[in-house]
């Protein structure tokens, strides 16, 4: 018995020895694990909660410290998938091993969708969301480029919809795989081969609804930049209405449904031909219209001419007295009589002057010939009798 009790391990020693072996595995040291939340305590000293593995039954004590807690992305709450970033240890006065965690995000879908928010804020800061990079759509395209899979229902649908409201649009397919792992890379090669080609007015990528999963290519980073970066205008038509998706935040404009996508760029032939025949009637109209009032106009110019020709006479008695007062008043042109050589005589305050009383030598005269003025002074006034020649 004694050399029993001699060879035996204390507990301690065995608990220091696999405390050793778990925190000294570098495997252990820092690993992800992802669990479902089955139970949470909150202590002053930090949070407590239990992962569980449903499908084996296990279960693993893990431990977010206090100084820790403010770092961590999602918190853990019961029946939540988490994810979490640690390292294993041995808690040596209970026995048990549990995980200390430096970081926890959410899991399964959560985890998801936590990458797209993150994704999505960074797109957004580059700004490829801004409503000022969005480009108006032609109003009347006569080519459009579909990239969308050959074997969609949508690509049918927009097929109808483009034969009942443009007959005559030319339209370019570019064919691409629009769900599953290869998707990304097939619509940035379709979207890239439409730019080279350079016919297209409008590109619309479109695709039926579905599960979520299935629309996650629509959400990758490649195809967002690649519709960002496309020169010609794109518009999205990708599942139901209440989908959206990162493409659809940066498309020049985002439909609902491939359907709608398909009227969104193409104006319904029915309606422009109803509106053409009212712009029509109203022209008809304006020019009958203004057809009717230039006769009545003519009618009234015949009339006034009619009654021209019959004044002519009397038109052509006053034009000859006209002719007679005008060759008078030319006579009597005070101007005219300058020019046969004559000139007039003003005082110096401008009366004419008519005879030679009141005049006295030095005085100043201002005589007007037919062409120029001479100023005079008075040097000597002669009698009627020397006057004569």
């Amino acid at each position: 018995m004694n050399q029993l009790t001699d060879t035996a391990l204390s507990v301690g020693g065995v608990t220091e020895y696999i405390k050793a072996l778990v925190e000294g595995d570098r495997f252990l040291q820092t690993l992800w694990l992802t669990g479902e939340v089955s139970s949470t305590g909150y202590h002053t000293t930090g949070t407590f909660f239990t992962l569980c593995d449903p499908d084996c039954e296990a279960t693993l004590r893990c431990v977010i410290w206090r100084s820790q807690r403010a770092k961590v992305v999602q918190h853990p709450q019961q029946g939540e998938q988490l994810l979490v970033l640690g390292s294993i240890n041995l808690y040596a006065k209970r026995g048990e091993y549990q995980m200390t965690v430096w970081q926890a995000l959410p899991g399964g879908e959560g985890l998801q969708a936590l990458r797209l928010q993150q994704l999505k804020s960074r797109l957004e800061a580059e700004g490829l969301f801004a409503p000022e990079r969005k480009r108006p759509l032609p109003a009347y395209p006569q080519t459009l480029a579909i990239v969308t899979s050959p074997k969609a229902a949508a690509w049918g649908d927009m097929q109808r919809t483009f034969q009942q409201r443009a007959p005559g649009l030319h339209l370019l397919f570019a064919p691409a795989t629009v769900q599953g792992e290869t998707a990304p890379n097939s619509i940035v090669t379709a979207i890239e081969n439409v730019n080279r080609d350079g016919r297209a007015e409008v590109i619309i990528l479109a695709r039926g609804g579905g599960a979520v999963e299935d629309l996650t290519c629509f959400n990758d980073e490649r195809v967002v930049r690649a519709i960002g970066q496309s020169n010609i205008p794109i518009v999205t038509g990708i599942g139901h209405q209440r989908d959206e998706s990162l493409a659809d935040l940066v498309a020049d404009f985002a439909a609902h449904t491939p359907t709608a996508a398909a009227e969104s760029v193409t104006p319904d032939y029915s309606l422009l031909k109803a509106c053409h025949q009212q712009r029509r009637s109203r022209l008809t109209l304006a020019l009958t219209q203004r057809l009717r009032w230039e006769v009545e106009h003519l009618a009234t110019l015949n009339k006034r001419f009619k009654s021209l020709l019959a004044t002519a006479p009397i038109l052509n008695q006053a034009v000859a007295k006209c002719q007679i007062f005008s060759q008078k008043l030319i006579a009597l042109d005070p101007q005219a009589v300058l020019t046969r050589g004559y000139a007039i005589v003003k005082l110096a305050d401008g009366s004419l002057l008519r005879n030679a009383d009141n005049l006295v030598p030095q005085q100043e005269l201002t005589i007007q010939l037919g062409q120029g003025k001479l100023k005079v002074k008075i040097t000597e006034i002669l009698d009627e009798k020397s006057s004569k020649i």
